[in-house]
Parts: C-alpha cells; structure tokens; sequence
C-alpha cells in the first residue's frame, strides 16, 4: 500500500537519531540486525536509515522514503542493492533528502521541519563515518523540484560531506535540468560516475 502522511511531522514525537541508532543495534525479533540498519527500527511516519551492514556501502541518497522496510525493499531499494554490488560496494545504505515517509512526493509537508531535518542530518553524520572514503550516489531526479527547502537540505548534505571527504556519483543519463537519474528504470549493472553536486546546486539557485 502507499504512505500518506497522516498529518504534519510537527506534531510528532520524534525519536531522536541516536535513540534510533541505540535501538537498530538492539536484536530484534522482526528481522536480522545482523544484516539490516534500520532506524527508526520500526514503521513509522519517517525513517532515517534503511540498509544492509558492510564496510564498504554506497550510500544513496533519495528525496523521501516510502514503505520499504527490511526484508521488504520496494522496486526501488531493489535496484539499488543491485546497482550498489555491480560497482563493487558490500552493501547500501538508503537516505532520504528529507526522512517523513511518503509514496507520492507530492504528499510531502509544505514546509521544512527544522527539527527533523537535524535529526536526518545527525544520521547522515553517521552514514558518512561508517567509510573510510564514503560514496554518495545523488540518485533522486526531478523530485528534488517539488519542495522549496529540498535543495537546502541537499546542501546541508554537501557540507557534511566534504568533512568526511565524500565522493559524489551519479548513474544513469542526467536530465536537462542537470538532475541526477533515479534508481528506478537503471540497468542492474549501471556503471557510477563521479557528479559534481556543487556545481549542480550552484545551478539551481
């Protein structure tokens, strides 16, 4: 089924990234954490981090997570396990520009809540300690369009990834817009080459 918001991430408790961190490395009895990183560990209106555990993951970053949880990727975590173990990472870690789930982006809130957004960015933190030489995958398209503050969030994510020396990539033909290509409709095997995300924001606006 698809997610729709159930109201504005405003009005929730917010488990904190760390709290969420605490509990995905606690056994579970819904699936192995062994294998997955799952946080919040449980489904919920946002979700900071789905992925599988390795020492060399791609990180790819999306606009907004949907339903998928583990055991359970949806089409488009799918093809990135795939496309991430053709280029020769050990395991994914899907991020979200923005953490509130929604099938249809169009369903995103209007405006930006400061204070999940600084959770999500806790948790990218983390995201790019895991690697020695982290590897982003801009993989979100033309959906970066819908929300005003989304290219704000995206910067936040460049910054932070410049402290821990990340390296951007891309997969897949680029829009006109200059946007990167979506998982979804890539080839199993697309190849990663490198995408100045800098110079894509500075074009933006």
């Amino acid at each position: 089924m698809a997610h729709i918001p159930n109201g504005a991430t405003s009005q929730l408790a917010l488990v904190t990234f760390r709290q969420a961190l605490e509990a995905a490395n606690t056994p579970s009895e819904a699936y192995d954490i062994e294998k997955w990183l799952y946080a919040p560990n449980f489904y919920s209106e946002y979700r900071y981090i789905l992925g599988t555990r390795g020492r060399h993951p791609l990180i790819c970053i999306g606009i907004n997570p949907s339903t998928a949880e583990p055991d359970a990727l949806d089409n488009t975590l799918k093809s990135v396990e795939r496309i991430a173990h053709a280029n020769g990472f050990d395991s994914f870690l899907m991020f979200n520009v923005y953490a509130q789930r929604a099938t249809s982006p169009d369903d995103m809130e209007k405006v930006c809540n400061p204070l999940l957004h600084r959770e999500n960015m806790e948790a990218f933190r983390y995201v790019l300690s895991i690697s020695e030489h982290p590897a982003i995958w801009a993989a979100w398209g033309a959906i970066i369009e819908k929300r005003e503050y989304l290219p704000e969030c995206v910067r936040d994510m460049l910054l932070l990834g410049e402290a821990f020396g990340a390296q951007w990539y891309c997969a897949g033909a680029i829009t006109k817009k200059g946007h990167p290509h979506h998982p979804l409709y890539l080839k199993k095997d697309a190849p990663l080459r490198p995408f100045d995300v800098k110079a894509y924001l500075e074009k933006l606006g």
